[in-house]
């Protein structure tokens, strides 16, 4: 079989580049797929287009936004993918695409252009200049949308086969970045192309990958369990998708961070819509469904996972090593915005869907497992965390690292905000 030559891969590594042959390659394969002359080309400098690219062109029929989405082995796909009319079908809040391609290689969407904000910039803007008014709208917005969300979980939770779940497109964002695309190897993927065999650096301390992987945490006093290599080789073995048809599925965005909602506001009152459905399907492993949103909407900020630069102006993280513990300080915490909307996801999503889940005898006993190793794989392999590889710099790596960790692994004395978040969820609890 001929490989496939990906021209989205190509304008992505291009437009790093600035120097204007994203845009003329951008320009060529707009036409070449739907036949539109492009003028006035801006491709955005995006601190949220982490594996994605968008940006604003005109035609004489107006102005447009286009945003493509790039994982590794893309071009080699088979199956349908940026399946927008599966939500709106479903009843949710979608902007529905002008122009759409799903060719391998070639994957690419088009959107009238909007006026409206995205959630992620509004939310933004609270966790660092708080306004109490404009929280509640927020919130309200994040409110009205889960319980949207959820009727549509409830509506359409059903067994689900392991051909149906091995066929979603979300398990690229999961299972797939810890393998070889070709050669399914674990180590592999994204975790062995940002950190096997290579260095960490914190304030503090710097180690390699063996002693990295091997550290038992301390955040502030707080022990955990597993190990980052622990954690990554549970991930590889529970979160495989032939093992994740135990809950069944639902039809689901799957990558619902607020980058990707539109926020709007009008007569004293917001609402969210969806956009950029690269990973919708019908048959989504149910506990996999809300775990994009959960991480990155809510403990990826304020600001260590997007703006790793401004997290390093306004947060300390310091770190020592010994005897095989990593033992970190830090002065981060949630913004209010964001325990705010923790609790609408757990009040209005997490713990009802988990009690049907319960009621229809569908719920593993693991199910906190696969919750945290999902949560986990969220920030480690969204971007390299590193200091240096990229655009973190120790201090937001050791936060990054210190949360991730939080996330998947039980600590072992005391509690923390994943602890209390998943006991608030727990359909056994009172």
């Amino acid at each position: 079989m001929a490989k496939i030559t990906s021209r989205t891969a190509e304008i992505r590594k291009l437009a790093r580049e600035k120097d204007g042959r994203a845009e003329v390659l951008l320009v060529e394969l707009l036409r070449d797929l739907f036949q539109v002359e492009a003028q006035n080309l801006v491709i955005n400098r995006d601190q949220y287009s982490l594996n994605s690219l968008n940006g604003f062109f005109e035609t004489e029929a107006g102005q447009f936004f286009f945003k493509f989405h790039q994982e590794e082995g893309e071009e080699a796909m088979s199956g349908e993918y940026y399946r927008a009319d599966i939500l709106a079908k479903a009843g949710l809040p979608v902007d529905q695409p002008v122009l759409m391609s799903v060719l391998p290689g070639e994957q690419i969407l088009v959107y009238r252009r909007r006026a409206d904000p995205r959630f992620s910039d509004v939310l933004r803007k609270l966790d660092l200049e708080p306004d109490e008014s404009q929280i509640r709208l927020a919130v309200e917005a994040e409110r009205k949308l889960s319980r949207s969300v959820l009727s549509v979980y409830l509506e359409t939770l059903a067994p689900a086969t392991v051909e149906q779940v091995r066929a979603e497109p979300v398990h690229r964002l999961f299972y797939e970045r810890l393998i070889d695309p070709v050669t399914k190897q674990f180590p592999g993927g994204r975790l062995a192309n940002f950190y096997v065999g290579k260095s960490f650096q914190f304030p503090g301390v710097t180690l390699n990958w063996e002693e990295f992987a091997s550290s038992q945490f301390i955040v502030n006093g707080t022990r955990y369990e597993k190990t980052v290599g622990e954690l990554f080789h549970d991930a590889a073995d529970r979160l495989r998708p032939d093992r994740l048809a135990d809950a069944g599925g639902v039809t689901a965005h799957g990558d619902a961070h607020n980058a990707n909602v539109w926020y709007e506001e009008r007569d004293g009152a917001a609402s969210l819509a969806f956009f950029d459905p690269a990973f919708a399907g019908e048959h989504v492993p149910t506990l996999l469904a809300e775990i994009k949103t959960t991480f990155h909407n809510v403990l990826a900020h304020p600001l260590w996972l997007y703006d790793p630069a401004l997290a390093a102006d306004n947060f300390n993280a310091s770190a020592t090593y010994r005897e095989g513990i990593l033992n970190v300080a830090t002065d981060w915490s949630l913004s209010e915005v964001r325990r705010e909307l923790l609790k609408v996801k757990a009040e209005e999503i997490w713990r009802p869907l988990l009690q049907s889940l319960k009621q229809r005898d569908m719920l593993p006993q693991d199910w906190r497992n696969v919750i945290r190793l999902g949560l986990f794989l969220c920030p480690t392999l969204v971007m390299c965390l590193r200091s240096g590889a990229a655009t973190h710099n120790p201090i937001s790596s050791l936060i990054g690292f210190s949360i991730a960790v939080m996330a998947g692994s039980a600590p072992l004395n005391g509690s923390d905000i994943i602890t209390e978040f998943l006991d608030v969820i727990d359909p056994e609890a009172s």
